[in-house]
């Protein structure tokens, strides 16, 4: 037997994890050196904070009711990496040792980049959906309710097919009085025989229309007397009640141009114009990885430890979207875990939660090193939520990772997962986005928009629509984002009571389904708001 140096056999990318996770515990252990401290809960931890009145890194004077988040930093700690006073953070960890064995990929210094500003980051990760190959895939009418047609609807005959009548009563030929004939003209049968003038047939609503006949009288428009003849009851004009063929459209006339959502409408259309099956875009499929040791998925929270919020929330968030959630995995604050879930994942859109940060145990940067991932966008210039990032895989499917804290995690999902995934499902963009004035003043962050939950109102007054800031919109909180309407997009600096803003929508919002924008005034949406 060879007693030499032994021969690591493991995958390179496992031997990688394993140097990444002595790199994380010997980082972690200098920091509670440093600090005199010690234990799992440090500052920028991949935790998820209680859904308190008093967010993380909430100063003196700070609304308790999160009406208002601190100047620096949103209190985010599940994988943000906020601090609550920049004059008190911790410093940084120590740089890792060079590595002997440069063939081996690893972790890369800990490094700041410089966040992406928010618009910026949306358009990012639209560009980023129209790179990936999205192919229309012929789908049968009874599977493609609420997917999205891949080319323009065309007529494959014309509508109706042929003169029918419009209802139920007698088909006339000349003028009148009418000698009626035979026992009627049905729905469903073949060509009738031509009428001559100064006769009528009894005709059914749908049934087709003998050649070269003059009107339809409705049954309640006429009388026959004791001769069998028919006299009408209203001047008869040329034409009446007789849905001549061809009357909705033609044959190969565009009847919805493409991008359009199939509703039950659609689909009606669709079989009245000769559809079997339609071309359409696929749903896109989407995974979401849990991560965090502190998460329970039952009970109150006890012993340090908190309920998952995120696990319950963002499958059926992604089925509002229109996306096909493959699976649900809760991973813990495992790297080898993540990295085997991350690389065998099948689904377009990979989504994680937490451990975005370069904390100790946030292991997604290092997982998309590991990958060889390009990262699009890394750090966004909003609050809630800035460290979130978008990257595409080395196969062309996508990752967003979202912080941990929930009303964080929605602002990931709104800024880089929608705007991904409508164009992945091959949705319409939208036009030029709608707003609405504010009605109050909100506070804005010096450098980067914030996303508050509103509800919209109407005054009953004057008519006008108003975004109201709802309270408790911290990052770890979803009290106010359960009760909104939508997200106010809060420039830089904040805004002031009447200043129209945008406005984005919830999935499940009015009009949202459709791909196009809220209409401004919708009285499904907006209640009555007392003007006192």
């Amino acid at each position: 037997m060879h007693t030499g140096d032994s021969v690591d056999t493991r995958d390179p990318l496992d031997a990688y994890v394993d140097e990444v996770i002595a790199l994380a515990n010997s980082t972690r252990v200098a920091a509670e050196s440093a600090h005199g401290t010690s234990g799992s809960a440090q500052p920028g931890d991949d935790a998820q904070s209680p859904a308190t009145g008093n967010d993380p890194g909430t100063r003196p004077g700070d609304d308790p009711h999160g009406t208002t988040e601190p100047t620096h930093g949103t209190g985010d700690t599940h994988g943000t990496g906020d601090t609550s006073d920049p004059g008190h953070a911790t410093p940084p960890p120590p740089a890792p040792a060079p590595r002997a064995n440069n063939d081996t990929p690893g972790p890369s210094p800990t490094r700041t980049p410089a966040p992406t500003p928010w618009p910026t980051a949306r358009q990012s990760a639209r560009e980023a959906a129209h790179h990936a190959p999205r192919e229309a895939t012929p789908t049968p009418l009874d599977r493609a309710h609420g997917l999205i047609l891949a080319a323009p609807l065309t007529a494959l005959t014309d509508l109706p097919p042929f003169d029918t009548s419009a209802m139920d009563g007698w088909v006339v030929a000349g003028p009148g009085p009418w000698d009626v004939q035979g026992a009627g003209i049905l729905a469903g049968h073949a060509v009738p025989g031509a009428l001559g003038d100064g006769e009528a047939a009894p005709v059914a609503t749908g049934a087709r229309i003998p050649a070269d006949t003059t009107a339809v009288i409705r049954s309640e428009h006429g009388r026959i007397d004791d001769k069998g003849r028919l006299h009408p009851l209203r001047h008869v004009t040329q034409g009446q009640d007789i849905r001549p063929r061809g009357q909705e459209c033609r044959s190969g006339e565009v009847l919805l141009p493409a991008g359009v959502l199939v509703t039950p409408a659609v689909l009606g259309l669709a079989a009245a114009a000769g559809y079997d099956e339609l071309p359409t875009f696929p749903r896109p499929r989407a995974e979401v990885l849990v991560l965090g040791d502190e998460l329970l998925t039952s009970g109150l929270p006890r012993d340090g430890l908190i309920r998952d919020a995120l696990g319950p929330m963002l499958p059926h968030w992604l089925r509002a979207l229109g996306v096909e959630v493959t699976a649900v995995r809760r991973l813990g604050d495992d790297a080898k875990a993540l990295l085997k879930a991350v690389r065998g994942a099948k689904a377009d859109l990979v989504v994680t939660t937490g451990g975005t940060a370069s904390g100790p145990v946030d292991h997604v940067h290092p997982t998309l090193r590991a990958l060889d991932a390009e990262l699009l966008v890394d750090g966004v210039a909003v609050r809630p939520g800035h460290p979130m990032l978008l990257a595409r895989l080395s196969d062309g499917r996508h990752l967003v990772g979202l912080p941990g804290n929930p009303l964080a995690a929605v602002s990931g999902l709104l800024t880089l997962a929608e705007p991904l995934l409508r164009v992945l499902a091959g949705r319409a963009e939208g036009g030029a986005p709608y707003g609405a004035p504010l009605h109050q003043d909100v506070q804005g962050h010096p450098h980067d928009t914030r996303l508050v939950p509103v509800a919209l109102r109407q005054d009953s007054g004057s008519g006008h629509d108003w975004a109201v800031p709802l309270h408790y919109n911290g990052p770890a909180m979803l009290r106010g984002i359960a009760a909104a309407d939508g997200l106010a997009v809060v420039p830089p600096g904040g805004a002031h009571e009447g200043q129209e803003v945008e406005i984005l929508d919830l999935p499940w919002s009015w009009g949202s389904a459709a791909g196009g924008p809220l209409p401004a005034q919708s009285p499904t949406r907006h209640a009555t708001m007392d003007p006192a």
